[in-house]
């Protein structure tokens, strides 16, 4: 059933977001690349699904049509997510991202949650092994009705999944701290607005650090990592003049997860489809069997 899943509406939304760039920001972003990220996500998921099936054994044929629809809708959101954020020179750049990206899903794991945000990893790999990949904070300009698209696409996704206190949680910090700034230098309030109405700034808070499969279970986890987030970027920012601050800050503080999860306790969020919703699931006790593919 379509938009039975919220990742469906996340989908949509990122693919809207991507033609719009395309169309009304004359973004010089080849399609032909985007659909190569995205079969490529695709495509690895699945083969490390497969893998590890086949290591554990415990699944059925009869299982694999909803879980191959299940990491379909994941590997797809983080092949639209490095093709809205990150840009290349050449398309095996792109490819090794999303290879990399799906990949620290299996790899990256504490008792079966993995605690890298894929696309944000994919991101920062790109980085760190070549230079002919860059991330370009103003690529969305400051325009207003470009915010209100953003706060809109938002609501219909995190009211599904529960995570406005990390986005409220991040913007309110940051946000608070370059308002304190602006005013010690003494700037203008134009500087502080055309700073926190970026639209890389907002996607990366609504649709980046809100993914609820790495993000800390618990509601005070999830604030207290949000502010430190916001924290890490500001000095990244404005001490080490990094543009990229945001990306860097999530990628040093994911592995933080773990130890905020043992503090804060909570259960683990789990991506159903309403039709299949029909009892709590006790996630400590499950198995491949039962548990989705991420």
């Amino acid at each position: 059933m379509p938009f039975s899943d919220a990742r469906d509406y996340q989908i949509a939304i990122l693919t809207t977001f991507l033609l719009l760039g395309v169309y009304t920001r004359d973004w010089t972003l080849n399609l032909t690349w985007v659909l190569l990220a995205i079969a490529t996500c695709i495509l690895t998921q699945w083969s490390l699904s497969a893998w590890q099936a086949y290591r554990c054994r415990q699944e059925t044929p009869l299982q694999w049509p909803p879980l191959l629809i299940s990491g379909a809708r994941s590997a797809a959101i983080t092949g639209l997510g490095l093709s809205l954020l990150l840009r290349v020179n050449h398309p095996l750049v792109l490819v090794g991202a999303a290879v990399g990206a799906i990949a620290s899903k299996f790899l990256f794991r504490y008792q079966e949650k993995h605690f890298f945000n894929p696309a944000n990893f994919g991101i920062i790999m790109a980085l760190l092994w070549t230079d002919g990949a860059w991330v370009s904070p103003g690529q969305w300009g400051t325009d207003w009705w470009y915010l209100l698209l953003f706060f809109s696409a938002a609501g219909l996704v995190l009211n599904r999944v529960g995570r406005w206190d990390t986005s409220i949680a991040f913007l309110g910090s940051y946000g608070g701290l370059e308002i304190l700034r602006n005013f010690w230098l003494g700037w203008s309030w134009d500087v502080v607005a055309h700073q926190l109405t970026s639209g890389s700034l907002l996607l990366f808070a609504f649709f980046m650090l809100t993914d609820p499969r790495s993000i800390p279970n618990g509601k005070q986890g999830r604030i207290f990592w949000a502010i430190s987030i916001a924290l890490l970027t500001f000095v990244l920012q404005h001490g080490l003049y990094t543009s990229t601050a945001i990306f860097w800050a999530l990628f040093c503080l994911a592995p933080s997860t773990i130890v905020i999860d043992k503090i804060w306790r909570s259960p683990r969020f789990q991506w159903q489809e309403k039709a299949q919703v029909k009892a709590p699931i006790d996630d400590s006790s499950l198995t491949l069997q039962t548990r989705p593919v991420i």
